[in-house]
């Protein structure tokens, strides 16, 4: 969890600091709008670098090195952002702290997917979620706390702060265990039958750790019959369908980003201040406090993930934003000499705050732990490094057009948000397989259909779409099969070497 408190915290804090006429401001030469965002999002294009990392080194060096990795270069950027005294050091300050963060955001989401109960697992990577929120709670009230401030701890303090979440992510994850996928893929049987009893709570001689480890082995060694990974498998259809699974792993991310939330993530206060014309004070507080609304998302999520699966929500929750930004925009549209009217400005506030209780119940947690779901353990850590990327790069562009569109085109901002809300809708309906309640083992039975929409739209099953019964046996019993007579021929092997 501190992994993406880090990321939100790292989202959130810019929001209550950036201006140019305040503390900030004045120790930077007053940067105008277009700098302003030059400062936020290049953080941004941090986090892709750390993203073009992971895909390349993640695989090799595990998730429990990456983490701590990722942890100790967020504190030499956090060092950085904290003593700046240029644009220059602020701007490279924010590059590595994104590189660090978006080695945890890439690696986190595969490590609790390859770890957690497919029973519960939806609700743990929500409660994953919850951490999120929290990071831009924090950061939204202590850019508020500090605010009183009239010189640079305003804006040196909460830059600075991001270390301590940092300093905890590594401690925590020095006791924890490597996951027991990538264990058995790097044929360390004895340490990946440890980490599943001690990540299960059973003893390490129960029998059911074996049959864990001989799934996973057999369901690795069908994927390897292959041979090595190469770069165009990912643009494969064939049997495991991995076109189909990278476009909709893209789609996700371009449905979170052109949602809007990033736009509000990042500059509520400022949109507060100058689209709907409220004080700078009551903006801080009120950024906050939406935010908070975001935890009242997740906990309605918590309680129907499990039971409605993530496709119902993500449709649910697309026409609530879209909904919303209408909302908005509208009241926003009517103005007396170039002003909104207080009631006006407070009613649309109330939809914003509208938006942050749908997106929590829908899109937030879900574009970190669908791609590693959906993906084949061969393929896992680099198809969340490539959704990792497309998320920076789609942030990078929101968050650097959010502010020169509210000024050129003002409240038409919104609606453009709208529209794009409503297309996702489409998107999720004919495309998304459900995987409410399956096994990373049996998620791969989803792409077995062919076709555009791989049977999606058309299945009967609550949009799960299985092969036919007795074919699902069939493959199952074979995965076992081959399991067992691979397995025993490794200790065969193994006995033969000693």
């Amino acid at each position: 969890m501190s992994g993406f408190l880090l990321l939100s915290f790292d989202q959130g804090v810019m929001g209550g600091i950036v201006g140019a006429d305040n503390p900030f401001g004045r120790h930077f030469n007053n940067p105008d709008a277009d700098m302003q965002g030059n400062i936020t999002a290049l953080y941004d294009i941090g986090c892709v670098l750390g993203s073009i990392i992971t895909y390349f080194v993640g695989k090799r060096f595990g998730r429990h090195t990456m983490l701590m990795a990722g942890g100790a270069i967020m504190i030499v950027g956090a060092a950085l952002l904290g003593s700046s005294t240029t644009i220059a050091q602020l701007i490279t300050g924010r590059i590595v702290t994104g590189v660090g963060n978006s080695m945890d955001s890439s690696t986190a989401p595969v490590y609790l997917t390859e770890c957690a109960p497919p029973s519960y697992r939806g609700a743990l990577l929500t409660l994953q979620g919850t951490a999120t929120i929290l990071g831009v709670v924090i950061a939204y009230w202590m850019d508020y706390g500090t605010n009183v401030s009239s010189n640079s701890f305003k804006w040196r303090f909460p830059l600075s702060f991001q270390a301590v979440f940092a300093v905890f992510l590594i401690l925590q994850i020095i006791d924890l265990p490597e996951t027991p996928r990538w264990l058995v893929v790097h044929d360390r049987y004895a340490e990946a039958k440890e980490a599943t009893a001690a990540l299960e709570g059973k003893p390490l001689d129960d029998p059911t750790d074996n049959a864990t480890i001989l799934d996973i082995k057999s369901g690795l060694d069908e994927e390897h019959n292959d041979g090595l990974f190469r770069f165009m498998e990912l643009f494969s259809w064939g049997g495991t369908q991995n076109v189909r699974r990278l476009l909709i792993v893209i789609s996700i991310q371009l449905g979170q980003q052109f949602s809007g939330s990033n736009m509000i993530n990042y500059y509520l206060p400022v949109i507060l201040q100058d689209s709907m014309g409220l004080s700078h004070q009551l903006s801080l507080i009120l950024g906050g406090a939406a935010q908070r609304t975001f935890l009242v998302g997740l906990a309605i999520r918590v309680l129907l993930m499990d039971r409605f699966g993530l496709c119902t929500l993500f449709m649910g929750c697309s026409a609530g934003l879209c909904l919303c930004f209408v909302c908005v925009s509208a009241l926003l549209s009517k103005t007396v000499d170039g002003m909104v009217s207080e009631g006006r400005g407070y009613a649309a506030t109330a939809f914003i705050f509208m938006f942050q209780l749908f997106y929590g119940v829908g899109w937030l947690p879900v574009p970190c732990f669908y791609p590693p779901e959906i993906a084949t353990t061969r393929k896992r850590t680099k198809v969340q490094a490539i959704a990792s990327g497309w998320n920076w790069m789609l942030v990078f562009v929101v968050v650097k057009t959010t502010l020169i569109a509210c000024g050129n085109i003002q409240w038409h901002t919104f609606i453009v948000f709208a529209f794009l809300n409503a297309a996702s809708i489409t998107t999720v309906y004919f495309f998304y397989p459900e995987t409410k309640g399956l096994t990373l083992e049996d998620i791969p039975l989803l792409f077995h259909k062919k076709g555009i929409t791989g049977g999606v739209s058309s299945s009967k099953g609550g949009r799960t779409v299985f092969l036919e019964q007795h074919a699902r046996k069939a493959h199952i019993d074979k995965k076992m099969h081959l399991g067992e007579e691979r397995m025993e021929g490794d200790q065969a092997q193994d006995e033969k070497t000693a």
